[in-house]
């Protein structure tokens, strides 16, 4: 049996990987989401096991110290994690896997798992990435200046990405990121 592909999409919060990630499984339903853990409690409407694993955070340590993830990183005073066994799972049953990360775990995959392909979404401008956060209306604007700042960070490390891809209009991002996956030597 032919193993599947680990695919990771990462970019600055406001960026638009959600909306490019729902719009790429729509298009491609051979294309499996992969669920994280996260300690932070459910959000109104939020399914355990379908939005995320909800876990403790004695239990998220605890899997952490028995490398059961393949990525994890603390975001805004909570753990967000990868689990390692669904996806090898998955890919060994063929199926290719998007994880829908933040930066700091996807540049983990490259050391715990080299032979993902890793795609970066660029926003076309930070001007145009606060109006994004701006207009979410979800922050209030220290956490929008604090998003801000921390993207200008992550923009730096961009060039470590297997792509870069810019999100100005989303069917001509959706439509290299399905190129980068089904395409790659294109």
């Amino acid at each position: 049996m032919t193993s599947g592909k680990l695919i990771v999409i990462t970019g600055p919060s406001g960026v638009g990987k959600g909306t490019l990630v729902r719009l790429l499984l729509a298009q491609h339903p051979g294309l499996v989401l992969s669920i994280s853990a996260t300690t932070r409690p459910p959000r109104s409407g939020e399914i355990d096991g379908q939005d995320y694993f909800f876990v403790s955070r004695e239990t998220f340590t605890d899997m952490i110290a028995l490398e059961q993830f393949l990525e994890w990183a603390e975001y805004a005073g909570n753990y967000y994690g990868t689990p390692r066994a669904p996806v090898e799972k998955s890919l060994s049953e063929g199926q290719s896997i998007i994880l829908e990360i933040e930066v700091q775990g996807a540049r983990q995959i490259k050391t715990t798992f080299p032979e993902a392909l890793r795609v970066f979404i660029l926003p076309p401008s930070l001007g145009e990435l606060e109006r994004r956060l701006t207009d979410r209306a979800k922050d209030t604007e220290d956490v929008i200046e604090r998003r801000l700042q921390k993207a200008q960070e992550e923009l730096a490390v961009s060039g470590e990405f297997d792509y870069q891809i810019v999100n100005n209009d989303l069917e001509s991002a959706l439509k290299a990121i399905a190129t980068a996956i089904f395409e790659p030597d294109r």
